[in-house]
């Protein structure tokens, strides 16, 4: 098992930048791909970004690509999402999830408890 604390969320005004981190526990952090998602006030949580075990493939929702980057570091056991040119619309709590399988599976089996991001306008 492996266990997720999400942090750096707050509140940031429209065009600013955040950097969240996901702090995960076991020492197999890094035979798991690992994914960012987000879930709106009334919304449902929806995919943000991932990345593969070893950090050589990403993917990432099109609302989101070219703002924002998923990277990881093994050795810290750590994933990161770098959010640049946030939106309103970017407002959510931010979960990280981790999965044993494929980045494109979109089957996480372990979850954070979440952090908040707001944006101003």
């Amino acid at each position: 098992q492996v266990q997720l604390v999400e942090s750096g969320g707050g509140l940031v005004q429209a065009g600013g930048s955040l950097r969240l981190s996901c702090a995960a526990s076991g020492r197999t952090f890094s035979s798991y791909a690992m994914g960012w998602f987000r879930q709106a006030p009334g919304k449902e949580r929806e995919f943000v970004a991932a990345i593969s075990w070893s950090g050589g493939s990403t993917y990432y929702a099109d609302s989101v690509k070219g703002r924002f980057t998923i990277s990881r570091d093994n050795a810290k056991n750590t994933v990161y999402l770098q959010m640049n040119s946030l939106k309103p619309e970017d407002t959510a709590v931010y979960y990280c999830a981790a999965t044993i399988y494929s980045i494109f599976v979109m089957r996480y089996d372990y979850w954070g408890q979440g952090t908040q991001v707001t944006v101003s306008s």
